[in-house]
């Protein structure tokens, strides 16, 4: 059987799967239906420095080949995931990551310096998709600026492996990375949801609460793909794919696109083993085409 492990900057992966943010609680709900241990990683749903209540409902709509979200990062809050979530996740058999988000450099790098102290928490994923309230309710991952800010924080305050999740919603892709990059991200991961909306035609109104949403599913894996392989070609760090994966071939398009590793989300809703599969798909293509490692298809898309 091909080797399997990867390497994201410190982080040793024994198969390049893991679960996305916000599609997979905090591992434990999926305990049930699939050994953690088999998994690359888990990243945790969405961690901040204050508990958020989220926005109101209705918060959530299916699309066609996809969903639209605007949960709104509800959560406790970095002390209460210390106190109460920690201790039972801590023991996990792979990499527990925590997804990290804020509303100003500040906020980002203190709940970052929390989860420093945690010894079983390896890595971070920082979603700088997250709107800067001191100018305007811009996403910090729409500027090169606004990345950086968020970026250098972090890294001053946070000293093991730092994935930095992309915004997909800007110009160029690319100068978010390199800027990322520079500023001291161990790894990129992308992309982050759409922007998209719903309307109900019979009450003539948006359907979600706040009128828009971020978009999710199979519907935007072509953009991804496009995307990771933009990225994968221009930066030193690896980079993670993500993006409407939903079986072991997407995975393989991705890896071969030039993602060292890859996240499963939405897909996670619709068949809670999905994760598993696709480790077992990854594998029965590289043996079928003989390859000896998963890390010989990295990047080989000509």
């Amino acid at each position: 059987m091909a080797d399997s492990r990867v390497n994201i900057a410190d982080l040793d992966l024994i198969n390049p799967v893991l679960t996305a943010s916000g599609t997979f609680g905090y591992g434990l709900e999926y305990q049930d239906f699939v050994d953690l241990g088999q998994l690359g990683g888990v990243i945790v749903k969405g961690t901040t420095l204050h508990s958020r209540e989220g926005n109101p409902y209705p918060r959530m709509a299916e699309t066609a080949q996809g969903m639209l979200n605007c949960v709104g990062l509800q959560n406790k809050g970095v002390d209460y995931f210390c106190a109460h979530i920690y201790p039972q996740i801590k023991d996990i058999r792979t990499n527990m990551i925590v997804n990290v988000s804020g509303n100003s450099p500040d906020d980002y790098a203190e709940c970052a310096s929390r989860i420093n102290e945690l010894d079983c928490i390896p890595a971070i994923e920082l979603n700088i998709s997250c709107p800067n309230v001191k100018h305007g309710g811009m996403a910090f991952g729409t500027t090169v600026e606004g990345a950086t800010s968020v970026v250098k924080a972090v890294r001053e305050a946070y000293r093991k492996t730092l994935i930095v999740k992309l915004s997909p919603n800007v110009t160029s892709i690319t100068d978010i990375a390199l800027a990322v990059q520079d500023a001291g991200a161990d790894a990129v991961s992308l992309i982050n949801t759409l922007m998209g909306m719903a309307i109900d035609i019979e009450k003539r109104k948006r359907v979600l609460s706040i009128g828009t949403g971020g978009l999710s599913g199979p519907c935007i894996k072509p953009v991804a793909l496009r995307m990771v392989y933009q990225v994968a070609h221009v930066v030193q760090i690896p980079v993670i794919g993500i993006g409407g994966i939903s079986n072991a071939k997407d995975a393989v398009e991705f890896l071969l696109a030039g993602a060292t590793a890859i996240e499963i989300g939405t897909a996670n809703f619709l068949d809670p083993a999905i994760s598993v599969k696709v480790v077992k798909g990854i594998d029965e293509y590289l043996d079928k085409h003989g390859f000896e490692s998963v890390k010989d298809i990295i990047g080989i898309c000509e």
